[in-house]
């Protein structure tokens, strides 16, 4: 009986810490079409995972609720558009979701929207950084004929007092939102400070003011986007004595020696902050030839295994696999692709030819134009190229679309949104294209799509070289490829 009784007072705990959050509204550009909640691992690489996903009904309207345990920016989704809004424990929202910004043209990659709330409680995070934002842009078009003048002795008094009114509106605060709120206004204005060069403060004395006594919030992207600012390249600024250190504790895989070099830099003393900017730096200089990528990578390895910070364990493992997931050169992950009615298939399956995926909404137009060009490619290139496309089960799709996309030449795989080829191929926008050789190995990816980007370029130089390479090195296709040009 004892034990019954523990286990209810446990549940009763766990079940309290388990906050929740309800999203729901309107948008009406996305009838049927799955819209999603990301949230942002960490600010470095910026890795996003999906928290909720739910499908809007024929009358325009959506709803989800899922787990939220604090304040955080979360990204909203659907149909390749995206846009943002902050969400904290037990809040309720009620948001519009617009097709793109009214001036804003329809972009094949998908547009930056911004979000509407149909409602907004005071005390809510978004209602009042709302209203600070509105308040920092009436400031700033206020004084913007004082900002370009030569004298800007006028822009630093205005922008002193603005900064003693945010001051004094904001100590009184003592909501449960209001560290969250403090510290991004906080960094808010030392961002100002340094766009518009008022504070006449050097480095040290910015990293004394702003950084120095501040605790590291994670989750606040105000605070996280100051540092990462901050501490930019920093490699390059250190003193050459220091510089040398920090090579050779790469050349050493060594994460101790490179913590240590970067201890002697005064605004690295918060050795917390000092692995952050570790992190950063490594994952800057990985493309350097004067840093061996193999090191840098058991470097980052050592500090997810032994980082005394948790919250580091997360970055560096995120900035790993962005750093060496995809990089040209190295081993695809492996994947498996099933669907009814065709093979499953996998990448070591698909090795001896080289392969070109291609990721697509068949709900966009301007996706479908491309899958024309797709056909067309394969019945050039698909002696040399296998080719596979892949779509979202979930993507409700007419009967007449899916009958178009079954009498393609190539496979096209229906795959759930948490098959991990979404993840590993970092796919976030449509179309997607990854281009990898007959071992396996990465060539690009994002890879070159049929239409041409900003240079003119197209997917069709590079399958064009591989055919004459394969058709050298097979002379009677060689004989032929000549009478044939």
């Amino acid at each position: 009986m004892r034990n019954i009784i523990i286990l209810s007072f446990l549940f009763s705990i766990s079940g309290l810490c388990a906050q929740t959050v309800s999203v729901s509204g309107l948008a009406p550009a996305y009838i049927g079409k799955k819209i999603r909640v990301y949230k942002i691992e960490d600010y470095l690489s910026y890795k996003q995972t999906m928290i909720a996903s739910t499908t809007v009904d024929v009358d325009s309207t959506f709803s989800m609720t899922f787990k939220c345990d604090e304040i955080q920016k979360v990204i909203v989704k659907s149909n390749n558009n995206r846009g943002f809004i902050y969400i904290q424990p037990k809040g309720d929202y009620s948001i519009f979701f617009p097709e793109r910004n009214i001036y804003e043209p329809i972009k094949p990659s998908g547009n930056d929207v911004e979000v509407g709330f149909n409602r907004l409680d005071s005390t809510d995070i978004n209602y009042k950084l709302l209203g600070y934002q509105r308040w920092v842009d009436y400031f700033l078009s206020g004084t913007f004929h004082l900002r370009n003048r030569k004298d800007t002795t006028g822009y630093v008094e205005a922008f002193d007092g603005f900064k003693t009114r945010v001051q004094k509106a904001y100590e009184s605060d003592t909501s449960e939102n209001s560290t969250y709120l403090k510290t991004y206004v906080k960094f808010n204005i030392a961002g100002l400070e340094n766009v518009n060069n008022v504070a006449e403060r050097n480095r040290y004395e910015k990293h004394d003011f702003f950084i120095k006594y501040h605790p590291v919030e994670y989750n606040n992207d105000m605070y996280m986007e100051y540092i990462t600012n901050y501490y930019e390249k920093i490699v390059p600024q250190l003193s050459n004595k220091t510089n040398e250190a920090f090579y050779q504790g790469i050349l050493n895989s060594s994460p101790s020696m490179v913590m240590n070099a970067l201890g002697s830099e005064y605004t690295l003393i918060n050795t917390r902050i000092r692995e952050i900017v570790m992190i950063k730096s490594l994952s800057e200089l990985f493309y350097s030839n004067d840093y061996p990528q193999t090191n840098v990578i058991e470097i980052l390895d050592s500090i997810v295994e032994f980082t005394m910070y948790k919250e580091n364990t997360v970055i560096a493992s995120n900035i790993r696999h962005r750093l060496i997931n995809l990089v040209p050169g190295v081993i695809a992950p492996d994947f498996v692709l099933s669907a009814e009615g065709l093979e499953t298939k996998t990448l070591l399956g698909l090795k001896g030819k080289h392969l070109y995926v291609h990721f697509f909404d068949p709900n966009s137009s301007e996706n479908m134009k491309e899958i024309e060009l797709i056909r067309e490619l394969n019945s050039k290139y698909s002696k040399y190229v296998k080719f596979i496309s892949v779509y979202k089960l979930g993507d409700e799709i007419s009967k007449e679309l899916k009958t178009k996309l079954d009498d393609m030449e190539w496979e096209i795989y229906p795959t759930s949104p948490t098959n991990s080829i979404w993840d590993k191929y970092q796919v976030t926008t449509y179309p997607h294209y990854t281009f990898l050789d007959a071992t396996g190995y990465v060539i690009a990816s994002p890879a070159l799509g049929p239409t041409p980007n900003g240079n003119y370029q197209t997917i069709d130089e590079s399958f064009f070289q591989l055919r004459k390479a394969w058709e050298y090195e097979n002379k009677d296709g060689g004989e032929l490829y000549n009478r044939n040009h």
